[in-house]
């Protein structure tokens, strides 16, 4: 198993933070997998279908409506799961942080929680709204962080061995 890009300092090999670009690689390859999953579990819902009939003028445009909030609140719903269960998972990754070969810790390299995957996902919605400067962010600290990372105190880390990664602070400071 390939360990990912490393750095040496003062003779010990360091795992390198993962910069914004593979970090937008792999939010595409999470955005496809959370579509087709999402469109999925919609057709088998019927929620397709509903919002269909009532745009072809064949149903109630309350029924549209509903639709449409229902595939909202769905969509919000899987993709938070998605992250958060993923991230402070085992893996320590979703699927498209994991095809580019990238985990996600607190500061100190541990394994995050439920709750801090989830108050990081959450965070991603600021980043966001900010026109993107949360995630623009990652490309341009030091140790490639996007301010969700910094709100929810985590990193991602350019590793798929999460025993590489070791807080780097004392070699800095």
């Amino acid at each position: 198993m390939a360990a990912g890009p490393r750095r040496r300092v003062q003779g010990i090999a360091m795992v390198q933070n993962a910069g914004f670009w593979w970090r937008f690689l792999a939010y595409i390859i999470d955005g496809i997998i959370l579509n087709v999953g999402t469109s999925i579990i919609s057709g088998i819902l019927g929620l397709g279908a509903g919002a269909s009939m009532a745009m072809l003028g064949n149903g109630d445009e309350s029924v549209l409506a509903s639709t449409v909030i229902v595939s909202a609140l769905l969509s919000f719903v899987l993709s938070w799961l998605y992250f958060a269960l993923t991230e402070s998972s085992a893996m320590q990754a979703t699927i498209g942080k994991l095809a580019i070969g990238a985990i996600v810790t607190d500061t100190n390299g541990n394994r995050i929680s439920f709750g801090r995957a989830t108050g990081r996902y959450f965070d991603q919605i600021l980043s966001g709204m900010i026109l993107f400067i949360g995630f623009i962010m990652a490309g341009c600290t030091a140790r490639k962080q996007g301010l969700h990372d910094m709100i929810a105190d985590t990193r991602v880390w350019k590793t798929r061995d999460p025993r590489l990664v070791q807080n780097d602070e004392s070699i800095f400071s």
